[in-house]
């Protein structure tokens, strides 16, 4: 899978890689607001879920305006370029690449359609039959229409666009005699994996998501329109107020004649648990649970299943702190602050010196050796991936003084990749893949390590276990995956 610099509030050595999610999708129907301006307010608050590429795409009733390019939403775009996106509906993304590399072809939204309409896409999820939908279009390119020219404009396609995104937009706009809702509603019960799309052509705003719901989509009501985004923190963010998911299996669409929806599937809902454990904000609701009060009682859980004798209970800031909350609240240890985080060191096209490497983690991170001297310590996290980071973090409060460190983590080990929109370390490279809790202890060089159950971690969700999956946890997959040569 490609790689990439990943979620920025999770702290990682230099060169590390930890949970990545695909990607962070807005769409807004608002005449007469600036849609462009809530667009990129909504993407600034969706920043965490992709930090390679950005882009907004805007229709003013005639034609759609795409502007994409390399890195974060406010590197992207400015006031000038804003200004000029002018209409009454626009779709925006920002982007972690999971199918297709990292390069400016791959940025959405992606571009599409023929003489008769057009439109612009954009994506949050990852597609396991990818390989058969290039197969569609493929076949479809070979066939000559009634004047014996090509029936689709596959630009996205010819210009190098590898990713799953791209293969979908040149389906939906195949044929010209189909209206967009018409080959939607045909193209998307041939869907498998995990999406959640917000796509436009020239008048109306288009949201569909998977049968699983595998990621979150929500519906938001303007003053004068209708928003759709990844989460609900960025309906926050633009002043929208929360008016429900979109269901799995449905879609939805906007325009002056108000929201419709249709179904294309029934839902089989199976939404991903590592949302509530790290992937969405902390001020985001998911199926009417909020994301950080189920952190909150995920450390609670954990004071109960692994409990220790100490003094202070610290957080690697910040993915960590809503559970060392709660770890603290449940056994009665105080919560403090071990140590302070450089909130400025996310992206970086500057490779570190030997010297700096050398340094790892003290470039996010560095401890408050006042707090920390003398104290036995519980130190709690999300996730472990690969490791490094929480060794070069227990090496870093050893150092600083603290007399014991007990690691506690608001994740069970995960020991299985995901292919529905987050991209961990090859499995080969999962530390719990091939070590026992004891063993990693050992390797961390911590004095107790503990992990929250997979049990105790649904329960906190609020969810029925049933409506979860947990693959990257448990190997149970919501769906049969193709032969490993077909998986997209």
């Amino acid at each position: 899978m490609p790689r990439g610099d990943g979620n920025l509030s999770h702290d990682l050595l230099p060169g590390e890689k930890g949970p990545q999610d695909a990607c962070g999708v807005f769409g807004v129907w608002a005449p007469g607001e600036d849609v462009a301006k809530l667009t990129y307010y909504g993407l600034y608050a969706l920043q965490h879920r992709g930090q390679e590429s950005a882009g907004i795409a805007t229709s003013n009733g005639e034609a759609l305006l795409v502007y994409k390019d390399m890195g974060l939403v406010s590197q992207v775009f400015d006031e000038r370029t804003l200004s000029t996106m002018r209409g009454h509906l626009a779709v925006g993304h920002c982007r972690y690449s999971t199918t297709g590399g990292s390069t400016w072809e791959n940025a959405q939204p992606t571009l599409g359609g023929h003489d008769a309409a057009t439109v612009a896409l954009a994506h949050n999820g990852n597609l396991i039959n990818s390989a058969e939908l290039r197969d569609l279009v493929e076949a479809h390119d070979q066939e000559p229409d009634d004047v014996g020219q090509r029936r689709i404009t596959d630009g996205e396609l010819r210009r190098g666009n590898t990713s799953d995104t791209a293969l979908v937009t040149a389906l939906l706009t195949r044929d010209p005699d189909r209206t967009l809702e018409a080959a939607a509603m045909d193209l998307l019960p041939r869907l498998r994996g995990a999406f959640c799309f917000a796509f436009i052509d020239e008048d109306t705003l288009y949201a569909a998501r998977d049968p699983q719901g595998l990621r979150p989509l929500v519906i938001g009501r303007l003053e004068r329109g209708w928003a759709i985004a990844s989460e609900t923190a960025a309906l926050d963010i633009v002043g929208a107020s929360f008016v429900r998911e979109v269901e799995p299996g449905e879609l939805v669409a906007v325009d002056e004649e108000g929201l419709r929806t249709r179904r294309f599937a029934e839902a089989d809902r199976k939404g991903c648990v590592f949302e509530y454990v790290y992937l969405a904000r902390p001020d985001t609701s998911i199926n009417g649970t909020t994301v950080h009060e189920a952190r909150v009682e995920m450390g609670r859980t954990l004071a109960r299943e692994h409990p220790v004798d100490a003094d202070l209970v610290i957080a690697t800031p910040e993915s960590g702190t809503p559970a060392a909350i709660g770890y603290a609240q449940e056994s009665g240890i105080p919560f403090g602050q071990g140590l302070v985080k450089n909130a400025y060191v996310g992206r970086t096209f500057i490779q570190p010196s030997q010297t700096i490497r050398q340094l790892g983690i003290r470039l996010k991170l560095n401890p408050l050796r006042h707090v920390i001297k003398g104290r036995r310590l519980v130190i709690v996290d999300d996730s472990i991936v690969r490791g490094n980071t929480q060794r070069a973090v227990v090496r870093m409060l050893r150092e600083a003084g603290a007399a014991e460190v007990h690691v506690r983590i608001s994740a069970p080990p995960i020991k299985w990749p995901c292919f529905f929109g987050i991209d961990f370390a090859s499995r080969a490279e999962l530390i719990a893949n091939g070590l026992g809790v004891e063993e990693i202890c050992t390797s961390l060089g911590a004095d107790s390590l503990g992990y929250i159950s997979e049990e105790g971690m649904v329960a906190a969700t609020s969810q029925e276990p049933e409506q979860l999956c947990t693959a990257c946890f448990s190997g149970r997959y919501p769906m049969e995956l193709p032969s490993r040569d077909r998986l997209g």
